[in-house]
C-alpha cells in the first residue's frame, strides 16, 4: 500500500481592494437602507475593485503575501490552482497569469470553478497532489471580482457581494509543521444549479446570440432556497468534519461568509457558540471563492489559530456545491 504524505499549510495571505462600498452608498443607488441590509445579512460594507483593477491583480497580491508568510521562494512552487468564477478572461486562466507574474518558472497552473466552494476545491486539489507525491509545494488561491457581475438595480443581490483574494501555500507537513490537513470533503447537487445563476453570457446564450439579454448577465439567486440549503449543509459538514473528535479540541470554525443569519443558524444547530467562529462578513460581504482564504489569513495574522487545536473550514456555493476541511494547527 502506498503511504500518503501528510500535508500542512506553510503560509497564508490575502488582499482586498481599497474601494469601500458602504450600505449608505447602496441606499443612494437602490431602495434600501443600512438598517435593512444589516438586519438581513449582517453586512455593513464590502470592497469593490476600481477601474483597471482586476481579479489577477488581487490574486497576485494574496499569493505573494502567502509565499512570503510561508518563507517560500516562487521557484519552489510546483503547481498553482485558482478557484474563481470571475476570471479576467474566458481564456487563459488566472493561474497562468500568476505563474508568469510571480516568477514560478516551470510550475503547472489551472483554474477550478465551483463558485463559493472554489478555494476548498483548489486546496483539496493541492493537498491531493502533495499527498500522492506529484508535487511538493502548491499555491491554492481563491480570488473574485464579483462587483463586475452585479445588477445594481436588484437590491436583493447587489448588496451581498464583494471583491477580494486569499491564498495558502501547502507543503509536506514535515517541511512546515502546521495546519495539517486531516480530513476533506467535496460534494454537489446539480438539481439546484439555478438557485445561484448567471443565465446569459456563456456559450449557451453568448453576447451575440439573438436572445442575449444584458439583464441576464448578472448574478441572480433564489434567496429562500439558498437559505434552507445553506443552513442544513453548513451544519452537516461541520458535524461530519469533527466526527470522532472531542468538540473541546475545536479551536475555530472558519465558515464561508455568506450571510450572518445563515452562519449563526448553522452554528446553533451544531450546538456551539459564536465565540469559536470567525466572522468578517460585516466588513467584506460575500467574496465567493475568496471568502474562506481571506478569513483563514485573518485568523492566522490575529493569532486565532491555536497550536494543537482543530480548525474547521466549511463552504457551499452555486452548483450547488459544498466542501469542508479539518485542520490540526
Amino acid at each position: 500500500m502506498t503511504t500518503l504524505t501528510r500535508v500542512g499549510i506553510a503560509g497564508t495571505g490575502s488582499h482586498l481592494p481599497e474601494r469601500v462600498m458602504t450600505n449608505d452608498d447602496f441606499a443612494r443607488i437602490v431602495d434600501t437602507s443600512d438598517e435593512w441590509i444589516t438586519k438581513r445579512t449582517g453586512i455593513k460594507e464590502r470592497r469593490f475593485v476600481s477601474e483597471g483593477e482586476n481579479n489577477s491583480d488581487l490574486a497576485y497580491e494574496a499569493a505573494r503575501r502567502a509565499l512570503e508568510n510561508g518563507g517560500v521562494r516562487p521557484e519552489e512552487v510546483d503547481l498553482i490552482v485558482v478557484g474563481t468564477l470571475t476570471a479576467d478572461h474566458l481564456m487563459p486562466t488566472v493561474a497562468c497569469q500568476l505563474q508568469e507574474r510571480l516568477g514560478c518558472s516551470g510550475a503547472g497552473a489551472f483554474d477550478v470553478q465551483s463558485a463559493c466552494t472554489g478555494f476548498l476545491t483548489a486546496m483539496h486539489t493541492a493537498e491531493a497532489f502533495i499527498a500522492s507525491g506529484r508535487a511538493r509545494c502548491v499555491l491554492a488561491i481563491g480570488s473574485e471580482t464579483l462587483s463586475r457581475y452585479l445588477n445594481m438595480k436588484d437590491r436583493s443581490s447587489c448588496i451581498l457581494f464583494g471583491d477580494g483574494a486569499g491564498a495558502a501555500v501547502l507543503r509536506p507537513l514535515d517541511e512546515c509543521g502546521q495546519g495539517e490537513v486531516l480530513r476533506t470533503t467535496l460534494g454537489a447537487d446539480g438539481s439546484g444549479f439555478e438557485y445561484i445563476h448567471i443565465p446569459h453570457g456563456g456559450t449557451k446564450v453568448p453576447h451575440y446570440h439573438p436572445e442575449y439579454d444584458p439583464e441576464q448577465h448578472y448574478i441572480g439567486l433564489r434567496g429562500r432556497e439558498v437559505y434552507r440549503f445553506a443552513v442544513g449543509t453548513m451544519s452537516r459538514i461541520i458535524q461530519e468534519m469533527v466526527d470522532g473528535y472531542d468538540p473541546d479540541e475545536v479551536g475555530l470554525i472558519v465558515p464561508h461568509q455568506v450571510n450572518l443569519r445563515i452562519i449563526e443558524s448553522a452554528i446553533e444547530r451544531v450546538g456551539w457558540g459564536r465565540e469559536r467562529t470567525l466572522v468578517n462578513i460585516d466588513r467584506f460581504g460575500n467574496t465567493s471563492a475568496a471568502s474562506l482564504p481571506i478569513a483563514l489569513d485573518e485568523a492566522h495574522r490575529e493569532g486565532r489559530l491555536e497550536k494543537g487545536k482543530l480548525v474547521v473550514l466549511v463552504a457551499f456555493g452555486a452548483g450547488l456545491t459544498w466542501g469542508g476541511s479539518l485542520l490540526r494547527w
